[in-house]
């Protein structure tokens, strides 16, 4: 079958077209994100059998809205290209145009356009166009990284369980860094939990599901009696047979069950001799906690992340447990952060402790009457490994045995301040109370004020003016009445 004369002239034609048109066709190669700072080199690889007529580059700004020419070659004012320009020569060639752009910021964000045009072999006058894009990503590493206490300073409680929550706050990266917390050098599993919340233990969820949801999520381990180094055993056994009283009195009282006879039945079993007996209130010992504490807490996490005004984004991750100032006491807990930026993971740490003999310092040393004294607290003796008080503790001022100088019966505040001291306040004892979530603790000191100088000159001065004007109060009468005797006579 041979091909008809229209169609042979058609591909001859075509033949003919791609002999004289141009080819070109334009890429860039491709980035990974690169860090503020740093010299990056954008390469435009075009492909083409046809001359050079121009090259430009361009970075989109505005949110694509505009465009910005950063770089043009043009080759008829430029010869450095002169040998792209031999029109016999019929083979493909690569070639590559590079810009380099030193020390980017976060305003080099963004995307860039390479645009490639050739002369057309059919015209001189035509211009064959082709470009290609890219978008450099420029990632900064977080500026900083802390941990604080929430709802800090918070007073002391050993009577009941407190929630405690460890804030670590990053700033300044670009993306968002992942967060995560260690305890003692090892990673905490956590249970997610939703973005705002009242406390641990406020849930929607039933206790039954609660802690099947919980076992669910976070594997939790079987819950132990409190085994600290500063557990008493005689305590325990005092708190579980207390804790089992309670529950016995619940279980025989309004919460039973509904059907009586179980109910008999049950408190038979209970109680052999079928007699309810009923705990006091005033068996409770106030030398410990009503609630028995777990040794393996369960440790809630959220954390919540905003945009700042440069592009970059602040991360606050929050950690949640129920707080055993027995094991907690002296722990060491880490906030660290993985960024794509950074060759290592950045942390801060913190080692919870609870305040342990405050240092007091008085200014002066040796108070006058009338002077103003300042009792301060300096420091605190800490333990081997803590290497200051954390949280921070709450100070109470106190003065035993009566009220402070201005009628207050205390005062908050790391510095006490006695303004004109009388010298009544001689011999007394001041108390100061550093407590934080972890512990608690007291510290006296006694003023002592010595008479004053100048305030002794002063009394004694005013006794001799008052004394000479006496004296001639009482000499002016006798000479008057001494006069007007010699007159008489």
């Amino acid at each position: 079958m041979t091909a008809s004369p229209v169609l042979c002239c058609l591909l001859l034609s075509l033949h003919i077209l791609s002999l004289t048109a141009g080819y070109l066709t334009v890429s860039i190669e491709p980035l990974p994100p690169v860090v503020i700072g740093d010299t990056v080199t954008l390469k435009c690889n075009f492909q083409t059998d046809g001359s050079l007529r121009e090259i430009v580059w361009f970075q989109v700004i505005e949110g694509g809205g505009a465009k910005q020419k950063i770089f043009t070659y043009d080759a008829m004012y430029n010869t450095s290209y002169s040998h792209m320009e031999d029109s016999h020569r019929r083979e493909e060639l690569v070639y590559q145009s590079t810009v380099r752009l030193p020390e980017v910021q976060m305003e080099d964000d963004g995307l860039y356009e390479c645009h490639v045009g050739i002369y057309d072999r059919s015209s001189r006058d035509k211009v064959i166009l082709a470009s290609s894009s890219i978008s450099l990503t420029v990632i900064v590493p977080p500026k900083s990284i802390s941990v604080v206490a929430a709802d800090s300073p918070a007073p002391f409680s050993r009577y009941e369980a407190q929630n405690f929550t460890l804030v670590c706050i990053v700033t300044g990266a670009k993306p968002a860094p992942v967060v995560y917390f260690k305890r003692d050098g090892e990673l905490i599993d956590v249970v997610p939990t939703a973005k705002s919340f009242s406390s641990v233990g406020a849930q929607s969820k039933s206790p039954g599901q609660e802690k099947s949801w919980s076992r669910k999520q976070a594997g939790l381990r079987s819950t132990q009696v409190l085994t600290g180094r500063d557990a008493d055993d005689t305590k325990l056994r005092k708190s579980l047979s207390l804790l089992e009283q309670e529950e016995k009195q619940v279980w025989l009282g309004h919460d039973g069950p509904d059907d009586p006879q179980q109910g008999q039945e049950e408190g038979s079993e209970l109680n052999p001799e079928e007699t309810t007996e009923v705990i006091p209130e005033t068996i409770v010992s106030r030398e410990f906690p009503r609630w028995v504490q777990s040794s393996d807490p369960l440790y809630y996490f959220h954390h919540r992340q905003q945009a700042a005004g440069d592009g970059t984004m602040e991360v606050r991750a929050m950690l949640t447990w129920s707080l055993n100032p027995q094991l907690d006491n002296e722990a060491l807990f880490s906030c660290e952060v993985n960024h794509p930026a950074l060759s290592m993971p950045m942390q801060a740490e913190v080692t919870l402790a609870a305040p342990r003999g405050p240092k007091l310092s008085m200014s002066p040393s040796k108070a006058k009457v009338g002077d103003t004294v300042r009792i301060t607290v300096q420091g605190f003796q800490l333990g081997p490994s803590a290497s200051e008080v954390f949280p921070e503790p709450m100070f109470t001022w106190t003065k035993v045995g009566g009220h402070l100088l201005d009628g207050r019966t205390e005062h908050s505040g790391r510095e006490l301040i006695l303004e004109r001291v009388p010298a009544e306040l001689n011999g007394s004892m001041f108390r100061c109370t550093a407590q934080n979530p972890l512990g608690s603790t007291d510290t006296h000191t006694r003023l002592i004020v010595f008479d004053n100088p100048r305030l002794k000159k002063g009394k004694e001065h005013v006794i001799a003016i008052n004394t000479a004007v006496i004296q001639c109060s009482l000499t002016l009468p006798s000479m008057l009445l001494l006069r007007f005797t010699c007159e008489l006579t």
